[in-house]
């Protein structure tokens, strides 16, 4: 029999992580003849999830709100209409909801988990089946976890755009250790591509060089590190794609790193805000493509979990993980910065699953 109740976290304010309040029994909804109930084992936390409690972040959020996009689970029930799934499968969330094929739309904006919809840091939770993809047959639960935002947008960054993909040979240029640059680094090596990426200390730089890093570069003591990335490629002509996500702090040596009809992906705003950023004409200038990247489709995501599997892909997991209880304290341990790779919670053991 189904439960009833779940515990959950739900996001009631904007004064920052106090605006997080925990239920012990929450009431699960009523299935819908095309929806699917998860029983969650793990989810993992982005950028994303810690800015919304402060306020912070400029997509649209309906309060009070269960956080967190990224989830894995077993389906535990099925509506009477539900083709595309049968109980014990593994499945993920699909960040945008509605983002199920080509560019995405007003609408599809409007359907983000974790701000406008509810999200995966909760025991159970009702879903469309349009919303969830089968989880890759290589990965277990906590890694399948990683991969609705994070992987996702790194996937789109590199294959978004038709005509502009990633090829091998390309260069890719990456920055930091995040989840978005680690999976940026781990598909462009799996595609044949040589990598640069910079970070800000040499015991990181050493695990990137581990994961198939052609070169390091650290930002910290190289200020004109888009120059020396340039450097870098063959012929010195510049990257076939950066992702960029430190944003107005970083996006100017992005643009002296890029090569002429290169793209650039800004995909967060890591960095902050600065008054002193490059402007459009940098971009006429340079003669590459810059683009806005909010995650991707269900299309691109099934796409991506094949090349995991194809790959054998690994994503990269802290080896801290917190329970469902302990999520104040895992958001204070991303945001002071200790993560390594993404960060993941622990919801129920799925060994428990009640199918």
């Amino acid at each position: 029999m189904a439960p009833s109740t779940t515990k959950q976290w739900t996001v009631e304010g904007k004064s920052g992580f106090d605006s997080l309040k925990f239920h012990d029994k929450a009431e699960i909804p009523t299935l819908g003849d095309h929806d699917v109930l998860i029983n969650f084992h793990y989810a993992s936390l982005n950028y994303r999830d810690l800015i919304i409690p402060m306020g912070k972040y400029p997509f649209p959020i309906a309060l009070p709100i269960i956080p967190a996009s990224d989830g894995a689970g077993t389906v535990v029930a099925t509506g009477s209409r539900v083709s595309r799934f049968h109980k014990g499968d593994g499945v993920l969330t699909l960040f945008n909801q509605s983002h199920l094929a080509g560019p995405i739309t007003p609408s599809d904006t409007l359907t983000g988990l974790g701000g406008a919809l509810h999200g995966v840091l909760r025991q159970y939770g009702v879903f469309e089946e349009s919303g969830l993809v089968l989880m890759p047959s290589t990965l277990n639960f906590q890694q399948g976890s990683t991969l609705p935002c994070a992987a996702l947008t790194a996937w789109n960054g590199l294959y978004g755009i038709e005509g502009k993909s990633l090829k091998p040979g390309d260069t890719v240029l990456t920055q930091g250790t995040g989840g978005v640059s680690m999976f940026t680094l781990q598909f462009a090596k799996a595609a044949g591509a040589r990598v640069i990426s910079t970070t800000s200390s040499d015991a990181k730089a050493e695990v990137l060089k581990k994961l198939g890093a052609d070169h390091v570069i650290n930002y910290k003591t190289d200020e004109n590190w888009g120059e020396t990335a340039k450097k870098l490629t063959p012929g010195g002509i510049g990257c076939a794609h950066v992702i960029e996500v430190g944003g107005p702090k970083t996006m100017a040596q992005s643009l002296k790193a890029i090569r002429p009809e290169g793209t650039i992906s800004i995909i967060g705003f890591l960095g902050g805000f600065s008054k002193d950023q490059p402007s459009f004409l940098d971009c006429l200038n340079n003669i590459c493509t810059v683009r806005g990247v909010l995650v991707g489709s269900r299309q691109q995501f099934e796409q991506m979990n094949e090349a995991i599997d194809a790959n054998g892909i690994k994503p990269v997991v802290d080896e801290k993980v917190f329970g469902l209880e302990e999520t104040k304290e895992a958001y204070q341990y991303m945001w002071d910065q200790k993560h390594f790779g993404k960060l993941t919670i622990k919801i129920d053991d799925p060994s428990q699953s009640k199918l």
